[in-house]
């Protein structure tokens, strides 16, 4: 029996917020570990218009320097950078900083879906560390991700070795999979699971949505973004852990990633906590299932490693 479909016994859940940080701190898992969702910025107000007052500790700067202190602590080797902004001249910054810090194994950039996608990503395509591209299709209307300029910008990203991340909110997941269906030659990830309403505690149709994409097999998922979708000051494991099963269960460990979403998730959890989430959440998995998880599905999907892209 795949151990994506054998019962598991639920761990950590019922634990008081108070307590996380003085949990196991995870199962360290076999191998490397890739921290396949993080972020990077230079704070500044307009640019970071989202960041509202509830998240005041996200208005400063958040760069590799930091990360790499967290990573440490957590037992993180390696990470995916992933855009925040939606400009060129971040896809550039974020390959600048892979180019200084060699723990950035990857970056996810941005370019105008809509326009001229060869032509954004001439300069930098053939870079080995630009693995993907997202578009912050949350804050899109309802049916973005279906118009005929975006299908035709994201369809040029499999010709060149890219993969793209599919960020939506829970209500958009239809879309999401109408979207990967009409592209299957495109790798996609889902990001942060499809963000389900864990705070109203919506799980059906989010759950409908998420098997209907796992069907699709090139399709993978990331256990990334979960704590924010919660209440900030009152989650525990055990309120998270029907989401994180029901991806494993649906995509299985070669099919699904770990990430942190961090400086994000610091308004609900510390770095460590993000992880140890998913770290605790698959300790009884078999020590192939948790590398898959930990790191190898990442290195596959994004062929880390930094071999060139095809032009």
């Amino acid at each position: 029996m795949s151990a994506a479909n054998e019962p598991r016994e639920r761990s950590g859940a019922g634990v008081p917020a108070s307590e996380r940080a003085g949990g196991s701190g995870g199962a360290k898992p076999p191998g490397s570990t890739i921290d396949a969702h993080q972020h990077f910025w230079r704070y500044d107000p307009a640019e970071y218009g989202w960041i509202d007052e509830s998240m005041a500790a996200l208005r400063r700067d958040f760069m590799p320097g930091d990360l790499a202190r967290e990573m440490e602590t957590a037992g993180v080797e390696a990470s995916v950078a992933v855009q925040a902004r939606q400009t060129l001249e971040e896809t550039r910054w974020l390959l600048e900083l892979a180019d200084n810090h060699t723990f950035i194994a990857g970056v996810v950039g941005w370019v105008d879906l809509q326009s001229d996608v060869d032509a954004q990503l001439q300069e930098f395509a053939r870079h080995p560390r630009l693995v993907g591209v997202r578009h912050i299709a949350q804050a899109e209307p309802d049916g973005f991700l279906l118009r005929p300029d975006v299908l035709r910008g994201v369809a040029r990203l499999a010709a060149i070795g890219l993969g793209y991340d599919i960020l939506v909110y829970a209500r958009q997941m239809p879309d999401a999979v109408a979207f990967a269906r009409a592209l299957p030659s495109q790798p996609f990830v889902l990001d942060h699971a499809g963000k389900p309403d864990v705070r109203s505690g919506e799980y059906t149709a989010w759950r409908r949505s998420l098997d209907d994409l796992a069907a699709l097999p090139h399709v993978s998922c990331k256990l990334s973004g979960l704590v924010t979708e919660a209440d900030w000051r009152a989650w525990t494991p055990g309120a998270l852990r029907p989401y994180l099963d029901a991806a494993l269960e649906a995509f299985g460990p070669s099919r699904v990633m770990l990430g942190s979403d961090w400086p994000v998730c610091l308004v609900a959890g510390s770095y460590r906590d993000v992880i140890a989430l998913v770290t605790d959440a698959i300790a009884e998995y078999s020590a192939d299932e948790r590398r898959q998880i930990t790191s190898e599905t990442a290195r596959r999907f994004w062929h880390l490693g930094g071999e060139a892209k095809d032009t």
